[in-house]
């Protein structure tokens, strides 16, 4: 059995959210009603807020690559000459230096900020999740001969009942307060993935959307075809797809992006927990400064995950690396960090929290 993402309870989450329209998501968004409304898609107005400029870290000039740290890289000195000092040495990763794998593994929480009923990242306020975050990859040490780093996977486009003002089915998280996750995950040595459910528009139109963060060197990006809808179709009714062509369309883009800004190597997450959510995975292209990585979203049983585990990854295009996610209301039980490590095979390259 090949296992859906998301049980009762989530799904029901999922469900409020999506019936309630663009009102309703845009309370959920901001995780406290409509009272709340605002918080989530009206300019951040709480402390650390920034309207946020086109590229870089806040004071950042456009074009230049930003620190891990979020701030700017140093300027040369008075008296050397930007003519002759060669280009810019690429910028580094959270933790040091500018490969991703193999030199370390991540455990992530997933979510939306505001919103616990979209995951663990949600429930809580950034410093908090930063700080539960490191103690959550602390405990998977142990059982790594590898560094193993925090993370968040932020969801950057939240998947929504009503079409929305762009006919998307799709509602992008308040840029300010996405800018303010972002920056304090960069300040605190965190990689940080966003993730995209699209509905009804493609993802390399979402991608440039996010060009001003993706341009940071600990960002990375997440496709998430489950919400990848194709014209008439609606969330919940049926598991979305995407075709190879639109992944190494998105590729191709934030590869040429990362190489132009030199930055660090990017991490690329393919969500799936069906092998017909991307029917011509074989086909997806492995780029130069990318690390790809299938994640498997499955929940259940351990032996229904397993199970999807095994499907996902056969047939694994070569270069491809290999994620897993637990589930804490859905799984029964949820894997012990210990028990998520020795009996995963082979040991996922990236861990996130649901």
């Amino acid at each position: 059995m090949v296992v859906r993402r998301g049980g009762p309870r989530r799904r029901a989450a999922r469900r409020a959210l999506l019936r309630a329209g663009r009102r309703g998501v845009l309370a959920g968004l901001a995780g406290t009603g409509a009272a709340a409304l605002l918080a989530a898609c009206a300019p951040d107005a709480g402390p650390g807020a920034a309207a946020g400029p086109s590229a870089g870290s806040p004071g950042t000039p456009s074009g230049t690559a930003p620190t891990a740290g979020g701030g700017a890289p140093s300027s040369p000195s008075a008296g050397g000459s930007s003519a002759t000092s060669g280009p810019a040495p690429v910028a580094e990763l959270p933790g040091g230096g500018t490969t991703l794998f193999p030199s370390r593994r991540m455990v992530a929480l997933y979510g939306t900020p505001g919103t616990p009923a979209l995951g663990l990242l949600g429930e809580q306020d950034v410093e908090a999740a930063l700080d539960r975050v490191r103690e959550l990859a602390a405990r998977y040490q142990p059982f790594s001969a590898e560094p193993v780093r925090p993370a968040f996977e932020i969801i950057a486009t939240v998947a929504t009942a009503a079409p929305g003002p762009g006919g998307h089915y799709s509602t992008p998280v308040e840029p300010g307060r996405l800018r303010r996750w972002v920056e304090a995950a960069g300040a605190a040595d965190t990689y940080v993935v966003l993730d995209l459910q699209p509905g009804t528009q493609d993802f390399p139109s979402q991608a440039r959307t996010l060009e001003d963060l993706l341009v940071l060197p600990h960002v990375g990006l997440a496709l998430d075809p489950e919400w990848r809808l194709r014209p008439g179709q609606r969330h919940m009714e049926q598991v979305g797809q995407v075709s190879a062509a639109e992944v190494n369309e998105v590729t191709g883009w934030l590869a040429e992006l990362a190489a132009e800004h030199r930055l660090p190597q990017k991490l690329v997450i393919l969500h799936q927990f069906q092998r017909r959510m991307v029917p011509d995975r074989h086909r997806v292209v492995s780029r130069p400064g990318l690390a790809l990585l299938v994640h498997a979203d499955g929940h259940g049983t351990p032996g229904q995950k397993q199970e999807t585990w095994r499907s996902l990854k056969r047939d694994l295009p070569q270069g491809m690396r290999l994620g897993w996610k637990n589930f804490i209301d859905e799984d029964v039980p949820t894997l012990t960090p210990e028990e998520t490590m020795t009996t995963v095979r082979p040991q996922p390259w990236f861990v996130s929290y649901q």
